[in-house]
C-alpha cells in the first residue's frame, strides 16, 4: 500500500467524478469507475502497465455499452419555451421589414417584436401577414406567407 499509484487513482477518481458532477455529461463517470477499478489493482502490487489497461478497459467497456443505455433512462422530453413555440405562427407587419436597411417589426399574439426577413433580399410591408420560421436573439425571422396559404388561414 505504499505504492505512489494508489494515491494516483484516488485523485483521478476524485477529479473525473468532480468533472462529471459538475458537466453531467455521463462521459466523465465511467472514467471515474475505471479509476476505481485501476485502484483496486494497485491495491495488489500489480505494474503500472496493468493498472492502465485495467482503467483503460473497464472505462472504455462502460463508456460504450452502458452510456447508451443510460442516456436513455435519463433524457427528458424537451419542453419548448414560450419563445420557441412561436415558430410556425401567423405575425403581422407592423413596420415595414427591410434587412439592408435594417428594421423591421411584427406583432404576434400581442406582443411587437423587430423582425427580419428569411430571405435578405426580400421586402415585406406593414400590414403583411408573415409565418415566423425562427427566432434569432430578440428578432423574428419572418417569411411571406403564399397567397393559397393566407386562403388556407382565413378559412
Amino acid at each position: 500500500m505504499d505504492s505512489i499509484e494508489v494515491y494516483v487513482w484516488l485523485i483521478v477518481f476524485i477529479v473525473l467524478t468532480a468533472i462529471e458532477m459538475a458537466t453531467f455529461q455521463l462521459v466523465t463517470i465511467w472514467f471515474a469507475v475505471g479509476a476505481v477499478a485501476a485502484f483496486i489493482t494497485s491495491l495488489f502490487s500489480t505494474s503500472l502497465e496493468i493498472q492502465l489497461i485495467v482503467f483503460l478497459a473497464v472505462s472504455m467497456l462502460l463508456l460504450i455499452l452502458v452510456r447508451p443505455i443510460a442516456g436513455r433512462f435519463l433524457q427528458t422530453k424537451t419542453v419548448k419555451t414560450n419563445v420557441d413555440s412561436l415558430i410556425g405562427d401567423y405575425a403581422t407587419v407592423t413596420a415595414r421589414i427591410h434587412n439592408q436597411e435594417g428594421f423591421g417589426k411584427a406583432v404576434i399574439r400581442g406582443q411587437e417584436w423587430t423582425a427580419a426577413a428569411e430571405k435578405d433580399d426580400e421586402i415585406i410591408e406593414a400590414g403583411s401577414r408573415v409565418v415566423v420560421t425562427g427566432i434569432r436573439g430578440v428578432k423574428l425571422i419572418v417569411a411571406k406567407i403564399e397567397p393559397s396559404r393566407t386562403a388556407q388561414e382565413n378559412s
